[in-house]
């Protein structure tokens, strides 16, 4: 059963909410047709997740710096080499299904199609799909939810790496290697594919850091 955190945190990050802006228990209680009560504890829980931030303007949706959001993308690389490292053990030691593997050229698939057809959103949330299935395979529940609050800050912040003209194919190019890696059960070569990927998607945002 969806909760009022799991629907205010699913607002914000789907960009409902841009940063910055101001969030009220009673506009947000109105909106969701629920009491203040759920509202105040979901808003404790996302401060808590580093999503919104209390300060002289009341709540607020975070608003990362461009040296903050680096610092996101050097933790999701790290940690998303690490699952995609495991991924590839797991499947070399025989315990992935095929069909399980399959549905990650499958995210793979959908997020190359949204992007090139110039759906933003659907290309964002495919694309968000895919390396959370490379964790998923992983099965690391630890690394997974780390994985999911730093990728919640940074859909907050920016959507722009899927937009760049440039990264558009190579986007879902290395998204190919790294399912040919993890297929072929080449451990270090995934994670080497992994970081790669983060980095080149780091340095392709404004005001990102060059490789």
């Amino acid at each position: 059963m969806e909760t009022t955190y799991d629907r205010v945190r699913e607002l914000i990050v789907g960009g409902a909410f841009p940063p910055g802006q101001r969030l009220t228990e009673l506009d947000l209680s109105q909106r969701l047709d629920v009491s203040r009560t759920p509202v105040r504890e979901a808003l404790r829980r996302l401060e808590s997740d580093g999503l919104v931030e209390s300060g002289q303007r009341g709540v607020t949706v975070i608003r990362l710096s461009d040296a903050e959001l680096r610092e996101a993308y050097l933790v999701r690389a790290s940690l998303e080499a690490l699952t995609a490292e495991l991924a590839a053990q797991r499947q070399r030691a025989g315990e992935t299904a095929p069909a399980a593997l399959a549905r990650l050229t499958g995210h793979a698939d959908d997020a190359d199609r949204a992007t090139r057809a110039g759906d933003l959103i659907a290309g964002v949330r495919h694309n968000r799909e895919f390396h959370r299935h490379v964790a998923v395979l992983a099965g690391n529940s630890l690394a997974l939810g780390f994985l999911d609050r730093v990728w919640d800050r940074i859909l907050v912040s920016t959507q722009d790496s899927l937009t760049a003209p440039s990264r558009t194919g190579q986007v879902d190019d290395e998204h190919r290697r790294l399912v040919a890696a993890i297929t072929a059960g080449d451990g270090p070569e995934a994670a080497a594919l992994a970081r790669d990927h983060v980095l080149s998607t780091l340095s392709a945002l404004p005001g990102g850091t060059p490789r």
